[in-house]
Parts: C-alpha cells; sequence; structure tokens
C-alpha cells in the first residue's frame, strides 16, 4: 500500500515548516501569495487529502453522535433511530447506538463511554430503572449537549422531546368509557418513569370526571418484562369483579397481557378491551389488536431530537433549553 501524502512531506519537499504548510493550505493572509501557489501545487500533484480526524481534533469535533436507548429491538426505537441517522447523515455526522436495556448502570456505563470515546453530543431515551440522573451531569460539566425524548428527564437542564402522555391517557380513556366499559384498569410502568405518573394523571383525570371510583385494584405497575406483565395481568383476571378494559404502558404490555387473556378463554375486545400506547405498525398485522392506541410519532421525535442535538453542537453560545411537545393522535381500530 502507498502512504498517504502528509502535511510533513510537502513541508520536507519545499523546505518550509509543517506550521507554514496548514496555514497555506487553509490560504491564511500570514502566508505570502507566492508560497501558498507552491504549497497548493505540490499538494495537488502529491494527491494531498486532509487528515479529518486530525482537523476533528484540532477543532474538537469527531462529527460522532451518541444515541442511547432501552432497546433498539423495539419498533418504536428502531424508527425514531431511522430518522435520527437521516438527519445526522445528511449533516455530515455519523451515529453510534448504545442499548441501555432498562438497566441504570448500563445507561452509566454506556454514556460514560461515549464521553471517553468522544461524540459531540447525546440522544438519550431513559432507561427504565434510572432514578439518578448525576451521569447526565457530568456530561452536561464537559459541555457536551444531550436531548432527551421520549422518556425525559424534565428536571434537568436539557432539551426533551417527548408527547404529553398525560392527555393522551385522557382520550384513551374517555374512549373506552364511551363503549360503556366503566371497569377500567391501568397496567402502567415502573414508578420510575415520569411517564408513569403522566398515565395515571390521565387515567384518574377521567374517572374523577365521570365520578367513578378509583379501585386501587385496578392499578397495577409492570416493570415492562413479559413475565411481571403476565403476572399482574392474571392478578387482574382474579379479582371478584375483573376489569372489562385494560389500558396498557404501551402496544408490547397490551400484546403480554392480551397472551394471557386468551390462555383463559377470553375474547379480546369482545369479552374484554384493550388500549394502549404507541401505535406501532406491526399491530396492524394483528387478528385482533388493542382497539384503540395513542399514535405517539417516533419518527417525528426522533427528527425533532437530532435537530435540537446538532443546533447545541454548531452554535452553543445560542442555545436555548427546549420543550417541544409532539403531538399525539388516538387510533381507533374497527
Amino acid at each position: 500500500m502507498v502512504n498517504p501524502t502528509t502535511m510533513k512531506e510537502i513541508a520536507r519537499q519545499l523546505g518550509v515548516t509543517v506550521s507554514t504548510v496548514s496555514r497555506a493550505l487553509q490560504n491564511h493572509p500570514s502566508i505570502g501569495l507566492r508560497t501558498r501557489e507552491r504549497v497548493h501545487e505540490l499538494a495537488k500533484r502529491l494527491d494531498y487529502v486532509p487528515n479529518p480526524t486530525a482537523i476533528n481534533l484540532k477543532r474538537r469535533r469527531t462529527h460522532n453522535i451518541g444515541v442511547v436507548l432501552p432497546f433498539l429491538t423495539e419498533q418504536f426505537f428502531s424508527t425514531a433511530i431511522s430518522a435520527i441517522e437521516d438527519v445526522a447523515i445528511s449533516k455530515g455526522y455519523s451515529v453510534v447506538v448504545m442499548q441501555s436495556r432498562n438497566d441504570y448502570e448500563r445507561e452509566r456505563l454506556v454514556v460514560g463511554n461515549l464521553v471517553k470515546h468522544g461524540v459531540d453530543g447525546i440522544i438519550v431515551s431513559l432507561a427504565s430503572e434510572t432514578q439518578n440522573n448525576s451521569h447526565f451531569l457530568e456530561v452536561n460539566k464537559h459541555g457536551i449537549p444531550i436531548v432527551f425524548f421520549d422518556r425525559v428527564a424534565r428536571n434537568l437542564p436539557n432539551s426533551c422531546v417527548y408527547v404529553d402522555v398525560t392527555a393522551g391517557a385522557i382520550e384513551a380513556v374517555e374512549f373506552l368509557l364511551s363503549l360503556g366499559l366503566s371497569r377500567i384498569a391501568l397496567l402502567n410502568g415502573p414508578g420510575t418513569l415520569q411517564a408513569t405518573d403522566e398515565r395515571l394523571k390521565g387515567y384518574v383525570t377521567v374517572m374523577n370526571r365521570h365520578g367513578i371510583p378509583i379501585n386501587r385494584a385496578y392499578v397495577r405497575s409492570v416493570n415492562l418484562s413479559k413475565e411481571d406483565t403476565a403476572k399482574k395481568m392474571g392478578e387482574l383476571l382474579d379479582l371478584p369483579e375483573p376489569p372489562q378494559a385494560v389500558l396498557a404502558f404501551n402496544d408490547y404490555v397490551a400484546l403480554d397481557a392480551m397472551q394471557v387473556c386468551r390462555q383463559r378463554g377470553l375474547a379480546i375486545n369482545q369479552d374484554i378491551y384493550f388500549g394502549s400506547f404507541s401505535n406501532l405498525p406491526f399491530c396492524s398485522y394483528l387478528e385482533h389488536p388493542p382497539i384503540a392506541s395513542i399514535e405517539q410519532f417516533p419518527h417525528e421525535m426522533g427528527t425533532k431530537a437530532i435537530q435540537l442535538l446538532i443546533a447545541g453542537i454548531e452554535n452553543p453560545e445560542h442555545f436555548t433549553r427546549e420543550e417541544v411537545v409532539i403531538p399525539h393522535k388516538l387510533i381507533v381500530r374497527q
């Protein structure tokens, strides 16, 4: 293999310093016109190509962006990643994706590794176990911008992009009530997630609005695993008065809960109805999907998150924290 031409080689052949070659290639006014012409002429003849790594190190930029999310296998997050990559690539950035797998310690480690290996900014959707945000505060100290999306930390001085989950929960519960269903359960997410509180707030708001007493036995939190969802759904079905409908944390929780119901001989959306969040495309292939789902538009969330991040990277002196709320939509399936 032929070694690429370096500025050192150009400097040697012209009998000048490397710094002179560097400034001449940038057409710096401190270098005389004749010297600049000689440098450019030799660089062209030797097929000199600037080293982007060296340039980025000098500018303290790598054009790498880190993305940390719970699971890449989830269609919601893979859709968001596709949008993030499209914008990043169009702007000359590469994307490094890391999974927290909903584990706090893993999230802390991968965030630290991204900083250590050099990224210009990080996009994060929080792990379900995350309660301590100190690792993000450390990133902020390094001057590396962070943007949260979907599962956000609104108590931090970072921009975030999300859907108004409370409003979505209100609309979903109102729809289930409109079907004549009053015994509505909530299969909620982990208590560590802000979105869990927001779903509960929407649920309680509607039940109070209609004068329906809150049955605490109908409100269950799951850790988002299939096993825990199956356990909690079984507990709901074993109640003296089991629910007529269930609002699930997302489509995955709904599908795991629906499987338990089918195993008990219940017909979905006949004997028991389901509402959920996410409206993931794969649901359209199911014979009996949740009758309603809140569309959260992961593509739009990902697009806005990367736009905010790049703006923070390229114009840090004009950075202002933004909270962007993506409008939700209730999707009703007949």
